[in-house]
Order: C-alpha cells, then sequence, then structure tokens
C-alpha cells in the first residue's frame, strides 16, 4: 500500500533520516496523528462478533400495505432483547440473489424505537450505516420499532413495489433484526394487512386470519427473506403439478384482469417446465414452490430467485400476446432452475452468516451462468420456446460476446465482481466496461462443457449427468449445501475424466479477440450473419422498440431514432457517435430504421458511404461513415455431416 500522504510528499517521502538529521526535517516526516473519532452524542461500541447461538424468544413484524395512495407500507416490529444496555440492529445490506450490498435503506424513514412505553434514541454507525446502535433500559424485556417502508412512486426513485393494483413485500426491505447473530438464529412471525378484497401468494404457510390480516406460521430471518409476497386485487392461482409430489402453483397478479386469461396450451406449457426440471434434476430440494408473477407495466420489473419461490415480472400481454412478446419467455424456466443451483446448492463464498455480511461472487459463473444455460434449455424443452426460437436466441448471445471487446482487458472472471463495482448502473460503453458477462458468457462456457462431454462419451453422457449428481442428490433435503471450485471440477470428472480445473480456468480467465464458440461447432453449428434479422430477434426487437444494427454501424437505436448503445471501435464509434445522441437524417433523408437499413445496404457500393446528421443535446453535426459490409444480424447454421448435438440439447426429456 502506498497512502495518499506520502504520495503527495513526493521525493521527500522517500528520504531516510541519519542520526544527524536537523529537527524540522525529522518534523515533517513524522507520523500523522490518528484519525479523530465521529463528532456524536454517545461513543460508538464495535459492532458484536456473529455467534452461532439462539436469539431469544420471536420477533413480531407486522406490515400495513393499504396505503396504496401514497406507496406507503407501515412497520412495527417487536423485538425480544437478551438483556439491557448497548444493542445493535441491522438493516439488511447484502440482499440475497442481488450478489451486492443494495439494501435500499433510504427507503427506511420515521424510525422510532421505544421500550417499557418511553422513547429509546438511536444512533447510526458511521462507518457501518446500516447499523444503528441504542442502548436498551433496565428492566426491558423487549423493544418496539416503528418506521415506513417507502416504495417508490416513480421509477426516476427506484423500484416500484406498490401500486394500486398489486403490491411486492420484499421482507429484508421492512425489518431491522438484532446484529451478532446468525440469520438462522433469529426466529420472527410475519403478519401483513391488505388492502380489503386483494389475495396474495407466497412460500410463507399461513396460521391465522382476521379480516385483511393473516399472521404466518414463525420462521428464521433466512427463510423469511426468502419467502417474498405479491398481492393484488386482480389474483389467480394455477396448479402446475396437479397430484405431484409437492405442490408447485403459479400466483398470479395483473394490472388488468384479462391478463390472466391463460389458454390450456400455455398451461400445459407450464406444467411440461416442472416435468422437464424433474427429468433433469431427479430431486426436489423443497416441499412446496410458488411462482409469484406479476403481468405488469407499473410495479417496478423484476426477476429473483428464492429456494421455495420467486419474484417474475412479465409484460401484461404474456398469455395474451404470446406470438408477439418473446422479453419474458424464458424468465420462469432461469428463475425456477435457482432453486436447485444458487439456493440449495450455493457457492461457498455466498455462504455467510446474515445479511450485512459482505458476500462474494467467484462463482456466479456456476451460480448464475449455468442457471442461464439450463434455464434456456428447459425453456425449449417445455415449449416456452420452439428449438428454432432457442437457435436463434444462443446465435444472439453467442454474436454478443464474439464481438465483445472488453475481453481484451478484461477476463470474464472478473465480471463476477459486477454486482458490487456498479451496482446494477447503466454504463455507457458496455462492449468495452462488460457487465454481468458470467450469465451470457457463462451459458456459452456451460454449452461447451456439455458438448465436450458428449462428444468424449460417444453421446453416453451429457451435462444432464452431472446436474442430476450435483444437484439431484439428498431429495427433501432443504439445508443449503455449498460448493467450491473443485467440489464443480470433481463432479465433472465424476461424468467424464478430462482436465475440467484447466479447461475452465482457461475459458474464465482468457482474453480476447472471440468468445468461447467451441460448444457451437462442436454443436453442430456455426455463428454466420445474414441481412435480415431472424425471426426471433425481429419479434424481440419489435417488442423492445429497438433496431440493431450493432454488427455493421456498431450501434443500436430506440424510439425516436434516439442511440442506446454504440460498440466500441466499430465504425459509428470512429465517428464520434454515443449513447443519447439522436440520429435526425440519413442521406439528407427524415431518420427511421428504414432510412438507415437502406443507406447501409446502398453503402455496399465502395464510392457510397452513410451520411447521418446528429443531435447531442442543442448541437447539430454531420458525419460520414465509410462502412460497405451491408446489414449484419447472426444466426446459426449447420455444419454438414456434424453430430447436432445442440438439437439434441434443445430436445424434451421422456423420463
Amino acid at each position: 500500500m502506498f497512502p495518499a500522504r506520502l504520495a503527495l510528499l513526493g521525493a521527500a517521502s522517500l528520504i531516510v533520516l541519519s542520526p544527524l538529521a536537523p529537527p524540522a526535517l525529522a518534523q515533517a516526516t513524522a507520523p500523522s496523528p490518528a484519525i479523530a473519532g465521529p463528532a456524536l452524542p454517545v461513543a460508538l461500541p464495535p459492532l458484536p462478533q456473529v455467534q452461532d447461538a439462539p436469539w431469544p424468544g420471536v420477533v413480531r413484524l407486522q406490515v400495513n400495505a393499504t396505503d396504496l395512495n401514497r406507496r406507503i407500507f407501515d412497520v412495527t416490529e417487536t423485538i425480544p432483547v437478551e438483556r439491557s444496555g448497548p444493542l445493535v440492529l441491522f438493516f439488511p445490506e447484502w440482499l440475497p440473489g442481488n450478489h451486492g450490498p443494495v439494501g435500499p435503506i433510504a427507503q427506511l424513514a420515521g424510525l422510532e424505537i421505544t421500550a417499557n412505553g418511553q422513547r429509546v434514541e438511536w444512533v447510526r454507525d458511521t462507518l457501518h450505516p446500516f447499523a444503528f446502535h441504542l442502548d436498551v433500559p433496565q428492566g426491558a424485556t423487549e423493544i418496539t420499532a416503528r418506521f415506513q417502508h417507502l416504495s417508490p412512486t416513480t421509477a426516476s426513485q427506484g423500484r416500484v413495489t406498490m401500486t394500486a393494483e398489486m403490491l411486492n413485500i420484499q421482507w429484508e426491505k421492512m425489518l431491522l433484526y438484532p446484529a451478532g447473530r446468525w440469520s438462522r438464529n433469529i426466529t420472527v412471525q410475519p403478519s401483513v394487512t391488505l388492502p380489503d378484497g386483494w389475495r396474495f401468494g407466497t412460500a410463507l404457510e399461513p396460521e391465522s386470519a382476521s379480516g385483511a390480516a393473516t399472521t404466518f406460521k414463525p420462521v428464521n430471518l433466512e427463510v423469511l427473506v426468502d419467502s417474498p409476497m405479491f398481492a393484488g386485487v386482480h389474483y389467480r392461482q394455477i396448479d402446475l403439478d396437479p397430484n405431484g409430489r409437492s405442490p408447485v402453483r403459479a400466483n398470479i397478479v395483473a394490472d388488468k384482469p384479462e391478463s390472466l386469461e391463460a389458454t390450456d396450451e400455455q398451461i400445459d406449457i407450464l406444467r411440461n417446465l416442472i416435468t422437464q426440471a424433474d427429468r433433469l434434476y431427479g430431486a426436489r430440494h423443497f416441499d412446496h414452490y410458488d411462482f409469484l408473477i406479476a403481468m405488469t407495466d407499473k410495479l417496478g420489473g423484476i426477476g429473483l430467485e428464492h429456494h421455495r419461490s420467486s419474484e417474475n415480472s412479465v409484460d401484461p400481454e404474456f398469455f395474451t400476446g404470446w406470438a408477439t412478446h418473446f422479453g419474458d419467455r424464458d424468465l420462469l424456466a432461469h428463475e425456477y432452475n435457482h432453486s436447485w443451483d444458487g439456493k440449495w446448492r450455493r457457492p461457498a463464498d455466498q455462504l455467510v452468516p446474515n445479511l450485512n455480511t459482505p458476500l462474494q461472487n467467484s462463482l456466479l459463473w456456476v451460480y448464475e451462468g449455468q442457471t442461464q444455460y439450463f434455464g434456456q434449455v428447459l425453456a425449449a424443452r417445455s415449449g416456452l420456446t420452439s428449438k428454432q426460437q432457442a437457435l436463434d436466441s444462443l446465435a444472439m448471445t453467442a454474436a454478443t460476446f464474439d464481438t465483445r471487446v472488453g475481453r481484451q482487458w478484461r477476463a470474464m472472471q472478473d465480471t463476477t465482481n459486477d454486482p458490487i463495482i456498479s451496482q446494477r448502473q447503466p454504463k455507457g460503453w458496455l462492449s468495452w466496461q462488460r457487465d454481468e458477462d458470467y450469465y451470457s458468457e457463462g451459458q456459452l462456457i456451460w454449452l461447451d462443457v456439455d458438448t465436450l462431454i458428449r462428444e468424449r462419451s460417444g453421446g453416453r453422457k451429457s451435462l444432464d449427468d452431472f446436474a442430476r449428481a450435483f444437484f439431484g442428490v439428498e431429495d427433501g433435503d432443504y439445508t443449503p449445501a455449498p460448493y467450491t471450485f473443485e467440489d464443480v471440477v470433481r463432479t465433472l470428472n465424476g461424468v467424464v475424466a478430462h482436465d475440467w480445473a484447466d479447461f475452465l480456468r482457461t475459458r474464465l480467465d482468457g482474453h480476447g479477440p472471440g468468445a468461447p464458440l467451441d460448444g457451437l461447432t462442436r454443436g453442430g453449428y456455426r455463428l454466420v450473419y445474414a441481412e435480415t434479422p431472424s425471426d426471433w430477434q425481429k419479434t424481440l426487437y419489435g417488442e423492445y422498440k429497438r433496431n440493431d444494427f450493432t454488427y455493421s454501424l456498431g450501434v443500436q437505436t430506440g424510439e425516436g431514432n434516439v442511440i442506446r448503445s454504440v460498440q466500441w471501435n466499430s465504425p459509428a464509434f470512429q465517428a464520434g457517435l454515443a449513447i443519447g445522441m439522436e440520429i435526425v437524417a440519413v442521406n439528407g433523408q427524415a431518420a427511421s430504421a428504414e432510412a438507415i437499413s437502406a443507406a447501409i445496404t446502398a453503402a455496399k457500393d465502395p464510392n457510397t458511404a452513410v451520411e447521418l446528421i446528429l443531435k447531442d443535446a442543442d448541437r447539430y453535426r454531420t458525419v460520414r461513415i465509410d462502412y460497405h459490409d451491408g446489414l449484419r444480424y447472426p444466426r446459426l447454421e449447420r455444419i454438414a455431416g456434424a453430430p447436432d448435438r445442440l438439437g439434441d440439447i434443445l430436445t424434451p426429456r421422456r423420463r
């Protein structure tokens, strides 16, 4: 370490003093005084060490969720205490499934704590601002905290969790808990009061109900945080595993009642998802599972995994616009897969004592990357997507990462730190900065693994065998089972012997150019480019209102011809284009997606360029782009004579 104070001293900081050095010089290089403590009304004791011991009694957590107009959740929480004296309460900071320190503490307001009817003052820790210090008065056996959780009222404030038609209760955003214990040591009994006539879905089990208030059975804090609620005035529950080994339900809320109108064929597809997951893993690590599904464009978007449930926000036309709405098609498969991968089998560096202990994300390429792979495989096997749609989607992924120029300086392994570094904030130069690439580049790595197992075993083994050996054991066990990199390698070697450690590290730590596409070619396909988009891409980008010229000019536009992405080092980049600029005209004509396409096609003539008029805030300028290779959209092409291993991967399993 080279402290900033020494750096500012420059060369003088490197002088070695002799015993005869002048006193003034000796004083100048003497250590600086210690940093002063914070100016607070009380001294802050250190945070307590975490003990694996029960917290006494049961925390009672009451949430009133009836203030729909102002989007306010009122919370009353009663916490038993061990003794009088110092107590630290935590607001959850490191949220499971978010992979980073993103607890929305700014949405907590109005905090008042009392004991024996008297106010107890609290002081926030200045180094750990999610910690609140207080002194429990003599004779008190419990304290009561009253506060509000303020749902954002617009998307600019954060994710909206309450609307006039529905709400999403995530308990970790509506509680404080005593520091110094593992989450599993703290028992909580939650209750919620909903608007009259509303119904809800949650993995929690009701204990009693009185009017619009429901009290749930006590659970430990870890299970509570893992058991959110969706509730709404328009609600439908669908049994996805009739007469099955354990209940699996879809609990759907919607902005409008017509969004709930699933066809029998669509319900059968969702039931196929459950069947295909059972055939993949061969075990269940839950006694019941609840999909929480919001069909909305008002509630904030989400896709978040839990052990016995998942939170899924989809387009209001998920059912009613089935043929034209592809954007959420694999979401349910992805989040359901996480019950095995990420929740039951959990990376060892993610299995931390409580919600204020930092997580480490080094194995997210398994947790999320393999889930991205199996999520899309299960979507195809169940019928959520067709085989051709799955191939077209995979072509888009392959092209994205084959041109991810940020691979030159940043290894894929390092992107597992991104949820902590950038906390999912938008980026201006995604292709260069990289993002959470462990999802979809991880998908390509696991395709590589799957096809290599199939090749080396003569088709007798596949990644399905890894899934059953790694996730499909100890049927009925719900206790999280941690794993390490070595466990992954050992299980792969149990399927097919290979130097899997080197295989994986080469792909995780390597650099560009080009993505790991061996899985495609070994699977019987190659990445090619056509002058027209696939039906999948055309429909998907029509839904998103995107126009994609990434692999030609190097730019993507949205509504109003506003630039929404620019590929680093592309022709558009070299011409000075950036996100947020508006393309006003193309070759002297008013801009449109069709005009841009026509200009790119015309520029196949080497004597013709693409000329754009750009609006950049209050400035206008004209740029000329010398690009002559025409329109390019990714496709997968069969390799003649090669085994169609990828086709087999996407085929439904019969047992």
